[in-house]
């Protein structure tokens, strides 16, 4: 499994970064920013995913 985040979803806010227990979302001042989750960080808690309120974060199988 995998966290993705839907960059066209994105607001932006910064909940699912300040939820992260293991800091795995950062946002990208470069992509006006929005939030990017390292994968390798993630531990796929679904923190992030509970607290996104434009439900832009989702648990992928692929």
């Amino acid at each position: 499994m995998t966290v993705v985040i839907d960059s066209e979803k994105c607001v932006a806010c910064g909940e699912c970064v300040l939820s992260c227990p293991l800091d795995a979302i950062t946002q990208n001042p470069e992509q006006d920013n929005k939030a990017e989750v390292d994968t390798d960080i993630c531990g796929e808690c679904g923190a992030c995913f509970r607290v996104c309120p434009v439900g832009a974060i989702y648990i992928s199988d692929e």
